[in-house]
């Protein structure tokens, strides 16, 4: 009979920009294999709220346009109420809002059961220092 298991491990990032799209799939899929988990579901979440977890094409035209869009939306400007508290993020703030801020993705026979050009990304929108995400996986053991 299978077994309910829980596996969590935590990915850190420290990007070399202030904003920047890491492609993490690979790592989560490390994760997955070593969880021994054979079905279940797997969270990824980023444990700031300047950063956000989202699913996407790893196209870099679609990267770059998925950050003209956030900077449109919410551009970089000296005049947001935050910044008054000696801040200088608010607009890394908005942009995490307005990706997802975690994830949750299934796993299917050991493995992350992802469409074909799905891939998941750690936005960082205030960046260059250690950051976190949780990657927490539930599910039933292999037998």
């Amino acid at each position: 009979m299978a077994q309910t298991k829980a596996h969590t491990e935590y990915l850190v990032f420290n990007t070399k920009q202030r904003y920047e799209m890491v492609h993490i799939t690979p790592q989560v899929e490390e994760i997955v294999r070593r969880s021994g988990i054979d079905d279940g579901l797997c969270f990824v979440s980023p444990m700031h709220i300047t950063a956000a977890i989202y699913v996407n094409d790893n196209e870099d035209g679609l990267i770059e346009d998925i950050g003209t869009w956030l900077e449109k939306l919410a551009p970089r400007w000296p005049g947001y109420k935050h910044h008054q508290t000696g801040e200088d993020n608010a607009d890394a703030h908005l942009k995490a809002l307005l990706l997802r801020h975690e994830t949750t993705l299934p796993i299917t026979k050991g493995r992350l059961d992802l469409g074909t050009w799905q891939r998941i990304f750690y936005a960082e929108f205030d960046g260059q220092r250690s950051k976190r995400v949780i990657v927490k996986l539930l599910g039933l053991a292999k037998e």
